[in-house]
């Protein structure tokens, strides 16, 4: 069967999203992402500038991957960085080069708009984009990363000093979320125009937590059910055992994220973490969705939570960027992926 690989048409968000539908993340609990009613809504928030690459099996769409552009933070200095994320391909296809035929197309984009270096997550257990990455692409891992599922519970209320976002807070967020941003790499550069309109974040679910007056910590409630939803495709292993309290396969999880987090201590982690909690549990989520480095000082607090683990890794294909990058653990918004 011809196979081709180019650049989306609007025409193709529905063959995009029957594949996100169908195609499950590998893991003791197999998850399809959907991106209903449209793809293109769910990657504007991966970053600016995006183009999204499809295969083509004759008029089906089979293979699909985004490219998109962020400002993050690498040693503490403001870099345009690449991301490459969305990896799809169906499990028919596998093995007959599509990635690399759609990363043989994004080279072309690079070489009109090219960047220091590349992102990229990928979920353990998906040895294919590994493959690919890794062995013909050269990308290098950076950071085992955490995203804990954390069933949402009512708690007790944390001190008095957390306290909801509001429009007039914005600058002072923004200013806080740069200079502690900076203590982590790949963490995104925000401005005051991208925190008021980001797409499902309100302001006031935006959790601050202030210690003598000052901001001392930050963390969101990230709605994105509205183009984004969590789907159960099946369990193996040890899971299967436990399926019958589990939710049944179809079944569509309603998951938030912990987003923008950045604290200047654990304990003002947990604080903000606790709050955040009681509102996905106020808004009848059930599941937060929280996204650290194994090596954050942070994850303790979160494993406190009863929670099911996703273990993942960031890779970045630079050109030499890599060697450059000092020890300071890595941070993105799961939420962005």
């Amino acid at each position: 069967m011809e196979l081709t690989v180019e650049f989306a048409a609007p025409s193709d968000d529905a063959g995009i999203r029957a594949l996100m539908q169908r195609q499950a993340m590998p893991g003791r609990i197999r998850i399809a992402f959907a991106r209903e009613p449209d793809f293109s809504r769910g990657c504007a928030v991966t970053g600016d500038d995006y183009k999204i690459v499809v295969a083509r099996a004759r008029d089906e769409i089979v293979g699909v991957a985004c490219r998109s552009v962020r400002n993050v933070f690498l040693n503490g200095h403001e870099t345009r960085l690449g991301y490459l994320g969305q990896l799809r391909v169906d499990d028919r296809f596998r093995g007959r080069w599509l990635v690399s035929r759609g990363f043989a197309l994004l080279d072309e984009i690079h070489e009109r708009d090219p960047l220091p270096g590349y992102l990229a997550s990928i979920v353990d257990g998906n040895h294919e984009a590994n493959a690919v990455l890794v062995r013909r692409r050269r990308f290098r891992a950076v950071a085992n990363y955490r995203t804990l599922a954390i069933r949402t519970q009512r708690r007790a209320r944390p001190p008095a000093n957390i306290m909801a976002g509001s429009l007039e807070q914005v600058p002072e967020i923004v200013r806080f979320l740069r200079t502690e941003g900076s203590r982590r790499q790949f963490f995104p550069v925000w401005t005051e125009e991208a925190l008021r309109n980001l797409d499902g974040l309100a302001i006031e679910e935006i959790c601050i937590a202030r210690r003598d007056g000052a901001i001392a910590g930050v963390m969101a409630l990230w709605d994105q059910s509205a183009y984004k939803q969590t789907i159960v495709r099946g369990y193996s292993g040890w899971m299967r055992m436990a399926q019958p309290f589990l939710p049944p396969v179809g079944a569509n999880i309603r998951s938030a994220y912990a987003a923008l987090i950045s604290a200047s201590t654990p304990a003002v982690f947990s604080d903000l973490l606790r709050e955040v909690n009681n509102l996905a549990s106020e808004r009848k989520f059930d599941y937060l969705l929280v996204g650290l480095d194994a090596r954050d000082p942070n994850l303790p607090a979160a494993r406190k939570y009863r929670h099911f683990a996703y273990p993942s890794t960031l890779y970045l294909n630079d050109g030499g960027l890599h060697e450059q990058l000092d020890q300071r653990p890595a941070y993105v918004d799961i939420a962005t992926l």
